[in-house]
């Protein structure tokens, strides 16, 4: 007899869930402080408060902390390096703040424990940057490691933002020899990521009159374009920094990308009388085009930008006692200009923390002015006071 022997395929069976180990412990950051904004330029800022409580929430009660620290870290990660496949070269790791919370082991209870944190962010640093060189980011990187060689660890990005206090409008003048043609802008002092600004455009010197005749230059069109230029100096590490000559050098980059631009071929007023042309238009940042606001930082990085303006003039003649007579002398210029534009974050409601500060003791006013009493004033006071008290 036959004995066939059956198998299990394990068909039907579900399968356990795998389950974590516990950690014996958890980090998490909770931010006090407000958005972290540097008001002014770099050289003229004060910096930025910044604030935070480090929860500890503890599970194991005979948990005990052999180390147990937190950071302040700037990271710069270049998008070119010297060397493609070098994290030295391609990251650059910067310590800027750390709170050692127990130089000696710790042991702590079961549940929760805050620990504050604070830091003055000086206002030379660069804003958080994502650029097509370059990228800036700032993060609290938070460690703890016990007796028994647990590791919990924390990390937290912090944006950091500039913004630049608007002024009083700027005035600019470019000559366009050998034309007699000058052009007068006004622009304002600050622009931002997001909204449009006006641009103030005046020509002069449009006319040239003769004795019987005048020649004069006719606007066709104009265009205009916002160019963000950004340049950065790529450091090598001492492992690669034969490739540029010695330690201390590295490769410069630039880029130019255009973050906004319009044709106009209407809209502006010629008066050829009076020899000058008026334009008022408005321009903006195409925020869909992720424009990066205005850098200058100690390690070479720049961002900065530019209104580029380009006015197509044809000339043409016209006898003064017939003017609408035109005759084009088929003669045209391309005429080109730049200005400098400062894009920055708005500054909203927001003020610096060396100006919200309540006054001190001795900012407090004197008291009010006390009446002067001459000396007739005097006598007759003390006449009137000893008369009331003889009655």
């Amino acid at each position: 007899m036959d004995i066939i022997k059956r198998h299990s395929l394990g068909i039907g069976k579900k399968s356990s869930p795998k389950l974590e180990p516990v950690r014996p412990l958890k980090l998490n950051v909770v931010v006090e402080s407000p958005p972290v904004v540097f008001f002014g330029t770099p050289s003229q800022s004060s910096g930025a408060l910044f604030s935070c409580q480090l929860k500890v929430n503890v599970k194991d009660p005979s948990v005990t902390l052999e180390r147990f620290h937190m950071q302040f870290l700037a990271l710069v990660t270049m998008k070119k390096p010297v060397s493609q496949h070098c994290p030295d070269c391609t990251t650059k790791v910067d310590e800027l703040k750390k709170w050692t919370f127990s130089p000696s082991p710790l042991k702590l209870n079961k549940g929760e424990h805050s620990f504050p944190c604070s830091y003055m962010i000086p206002g030379h640093l660069p804003a958080t940057t994502h650029g097509s060189l370059v990228t800036v980011e700032y993060k609290l990187s938070a460690l703890a490691i016990t007796s028994t060689g647990d590791k919990a660890t924390f990390e937290l990005p912090i944006n950091v933002s500039r913004a630049i206090m608007p002024g009083n409008p700027k005035n600019s003048m470019r000559i366009f020899p050998p034309t007699n043609l000058t052009m007068h802008v006004t622009l304002p002092p600050v622009i931002h990521p997001i909204g449009n600004f006006k641009v103030e455009m005046k020509m002069t010197g449009v006319s040239t009159k003769n004795k019987e005749s005048q020649t004069r230059w006719r606007l066709r069109k104009f265009t205009w374009r916002i160019e963000e230029l950004e340049r950065m100096v790529s450091p090598a590490c001492p492992k690669h920094a034969a490739k540029v000559g010695g330690e201390g050098n590295g490769i410069f980059h630039d880029n130019t990308t255009v973050v906004g631009s319009d044709d106009i071929k209407s809209g502006w007023k010629s008066d050829f009388d009076d020899g000058t042309i008026e334009c008022e238009f408005r321009a903006a940042v195409n925020p869909s085009l992720k424009p990066v606001c205005d850098v200058s930082a100690a390690n070479g990085l720049e961002i900065k930008h530019l209104l580029v303006v380009e006015m197509v003039v044809a000339e043409e003649w016209a006898p003064l006692k017939k003017p609408t007579q035109i005759t084009p002398t088929g003669a045209a210029r391309v005429l080109r200009t730049q200005f400098n534009l400062l894009l920055t974050e708005r500054s909203g409601l927001g003020i610096a923390w060396d100006e919200e500060q309540p006054p001190m003791y001795e900012d407090v006013p004197a008291s009010p002015p006390t009446y002067q009493i001459n000396d007739i004033d005097m006598q007759e006071l003390d006449e009137e006071t000893n008369r009331l008290n003889l009655s």
